[in-house]
């Protein structure tokens, strides 16, 4: 059975975009991009909502072939655009996919949480989401998630930034635990990794 792992990076004040939905406000150095790269290394299947979907089609795809790219996103285009994507999304079309992905995507648009159960049950090793931050946030509320990977860059965004949970997670909650699996310093970077498994009662 597969495990949906969540891969995202983050403020020090628990932020997944500056204010005005600026992603850019965030450290994506090198180690993040390595970050990305070993859990892409390691996916059968990567989900994604349709707006990161769209978003990813439209750059990634080419860095494959691109001198100025470096040899980290170079390898991750070439993963990427091999790899099985699935698009969560009631708006996105066939039609969307880039070429470069185009047998290598299909949507999901109804029945999301049935399906993505039985996506799981049919996958052996991980299922992977980069971005995406409403859909995950949705599935984790409805007990879909299995790990939450973040990278924790060195800035703090405020209050006007989005959250990266939509929803409060106490300590003592009975019936949603994160349960630690490590904390690591990322090599030549200020940003460091949290590990998480999602528990649930």
């Amino acid at each position: 059975m597969g495990k949906i792992i969540v891969a995202n990076i983050m403020s020090l004040d628990g932020k997944y975009e500056g204010p005005g939905r600026n992603v850019m406000a965030l450290p994506m150095d090198g180690a993040f991009d390595k970050f990305n790269l070993e859990h892409i290394e390691e996916a059968k299947v990567v989900l994604l909502g349709g707006n990161s979907y769209r978003f990813f089609g439209s750059f990634w795809p080419a860095m494959a072939d691109n001198p100025e790219a470096t040899p980290t996103n170079r390898k991750f285009s070439q993963i990427y655009n091999q790899v099985q994507k699935i698009a969560v999304s009631t708006n996105l079309a066939e039609t969307d996919f880039p070429e470069a992905w185009r047998t290598t995507s299909r949507i999901i648009s109804k029945d999301i949480y049935s399906q993505i159960t039985q996506l799981k049950q049919e996958t052996k090793g991980d299922i992977v989401i980069f971005a995406s931050h409403v859909m995950w946030n949705d599935l984790l509320k409805h007990g879909l998630i299995d790990e939450l990977h973040f990278v924790v860059g060195n800035v703090v965004l405020g209050e006007k930034a989005t959250p990266i949970l939509q929803e409060a997670i106490a300590y003592d909650d009975p019936q949603l635990k994160l349960e630690l699996q490590s904390a690591k310093a990322c090599a030549d970077s200020n940003n460091f990794e949290l590990q998480y498994v999602v528990k649930f009662s």
